[in-house]
Formats: C-alpha cells, sequence, structure tokens
C-alpha cells in the first residue's frame, strides 16, 4: 500500500509564491514548489485546509487576499459548516473550511489537515486505478467522491467529478492547460487516467 506525501505545485515565480504561501497560510514545509508552465486559472484540482472553527478560517482568509489572493467565494455559513474559496496567485485553487459554525476559543492559525481533491472525469473508474495500485480507500459515495487512505501527517487525497469541481470553486478546468501540480508517493512513478502525474516517494524534484 502506498499513500500520497506531499505535492509539488508549478509557479513562475519561486521567490514570490514562497512569500506568499508563508505570508498567507503561514505554509513552508507541507509544499513544495518549482518553476513550471502550469500557471494560471483552470487547473483540475484543489486544496483545502481544514481548521477548527470560524474564526480560523476567517484569519487565514484575511492574510491570504494580503498576500495577493483572490476570492472566488466569501467566507459563508453552509449546511456542513463553514468556508471561503479563494485563487492564489500561481492559480491554484485553495479551500478554507471548518465543519464547526461557531468558535470555540480565540482564532488561531492551526490547520488541521490539508487535502488534495482531484477533479476526474470518472470517480469509480479513478477510484479502482488507485485502488489496484494499492492505494486503500477509506470512504467512498459511488460516482459523486471517494477519500483514500492516509500516513499520519502526510496530505490526504480524494476525487471528485470534474464537473461538480468547476461547479463548486466557479472556474472552468482548462483542458489545454498544463496541470501544474505532481504528486509524490509510492515507490514508482506514472500517470493516472486523467493526467495527473506521480513520482516515487523521496524522488521528487523541486526547488523547496
Amino acid at each position: 500500500m502506498f499513500t500520497l506525501e506531499t505535492f509539488t505545485l508549478d509557479v513562475t515565480d519561486l521567490t514570490d509564491a514562497r512569500a506568499f504561501y508563508e505570508k498567507a497560510f503561514g505554509l513552508t514545509d507541507q509544499i513544495s514548489l518549482r518553476e513550471g508552465p502550469g500557471t494560471g486559472s483552470g487547473r483540475p484540482f484543489t486544496v483545502s485546509l481544514v481548521v477548527s472553527q470560524p474564526s480560523t478560517v476567517d484569519s487565514l482568509l484575511e492574510t491570504a487576499l494580503a498576500a495577493g489572493a483572490t476570492t472566488l467565494k466569501p467566507a459563508e455559513k453552509s449546511l456542513w459548516g463553514y468556508g471561503a474559496i479563494l485563487q492564489a496567485p500561481d492559480g491554484s485553487i485553495w479551500k478554507l473550511a471548518t465543519s464547526a459554525k461557531k468558535d470555540r476559543g480565540p482564532a488561531t492559525r492551526e490547520i488541521d489537515d490539508i487535502v488534495l481533491l482531484l477533479g476526474v472525469a470518472d470517480v469509480k473508474a479513478s477510484k479502482r486505478f488507485y485502488a489496484e495500485r494499492g492505494l486503500g480507500v477509506k470512504r467512498s459515495f459511488g460516482g459523486k467522491y471517494a477519500e483514500f487512505d492516509s500516513a499520519p501527517g502526510a496530505v490526504q487525497l480524494a476525487i471528485y467529478p470534474r464537473r461538480a469541481l468547476e461547479k463548486e470553486t466557479g472556474v472552468a478546468v482548462d483542458p489545454a492547460a498544463a496541470y501544474g501540480i505532481v504528486l509524490n508517493g509510492g515507490s514508482e512513478e506514472f500517470t493516472d487516467p486523467d493526467g495527473f502525474t506521480w513520482q516515487a516517494k523521496g524522488h521528487a524534484t523541486h526547488d523547496r
């Protein structure tokens, strides 16, 4: 069995991207960056930062916007909790979310989980592909969503219909654009049915 360890984002300017992620979310070691072509809007994935309460969502949203992010959906309550969606200067889309609807204490900057959500053409087919490669399925809801097992402290991986991802973010996927992301984990390099590239654990090519 293997799990997703981390991921690498393509950015046009490493210095600016490092500064953004540190100022916006305090992320320094959780993601890797490299110079590459996959920038701009239309990438078929989102990254979620899951936190404990609404005030933490607001705090992260405030610093992200101050650092140069753009709001796609403002912070608001929903049936599942409270959250916001924004776009980083490199074009990647980030979701800030909590299942809590009320604060239980002072705002913190603590991030409980990082979830990489891939937009795929067929959830059942992609789930089967990953299961056959040894990635354990944690939970699944037919063709609507699937989440895979993750190692403690690692990035969590989930898949979602691409059209549903577009509807949620309000950004159409550009099929002609480079994905701008490499997933790191497992023992060999491969490309999944939707075009997402994996590099073997410990062999990721990046600049941070």
